[in-house]
């Protein structure tokens, strides 16, 4: 459904040390930076239209009770765990450990942490297990 997403963060070498590690866990590259922006992932075009994106830009801190949350689709369930274990190494705080969350459904997967801005991110897994 997304196309791309961008977020502000008050201390652009802290998000880059999170954003960094995290998707590193997930396998998702660094496509950019400079001293004011960072970027992960791909742009969609014409011949990838699937593809999404990620820009951090410095900027003020989220209000501290928002709602804002976003969610990273990860390939497997360690994923999901390398994901939660960045980025708590990498600055962020924990915001729910890894594990299935059945209310969503039976092969939910998922682990949330608040980035070093306060920003709610999740990396979720949505395939059952192989056997």
């Amino acid at each position: 459904m997304l196309d791309h997403v961008s977020i502000t963060a008050p201390d652009l070498g802290a998000a880059a040390r999170f954003y960094d590690a995290v998707m590193a866990a997930l396998g998702v590259p660094c496509v950019g930076r400079t001293d004011r922006w960072i970027g992960y992932g791909e742009r969609a075009d014409a011949e990838h239209p699937g593809r999404c994106f990620i820009a951090l830009y410095a900027g003020p801190a989220p209000e501290p009770a928002s709602r804002r949350h976003w969610c990273f689709k990860a390939r497997d369930r360690a994923a999901v765990d390398a994901f939660w274990r960045a980025g708590l190494d990498a600055g962020g705080a924990d915001d729910g450990a890894p594990g299935l969350r059945p209310h969503y459904h039976a092969h939910y997967y998922g682990a949330y942490l608040r980035d070093p801005a306060g920003n709610r991110v999740e990396a979720v897994c949505n395939e059952a297990l192989s056997r």
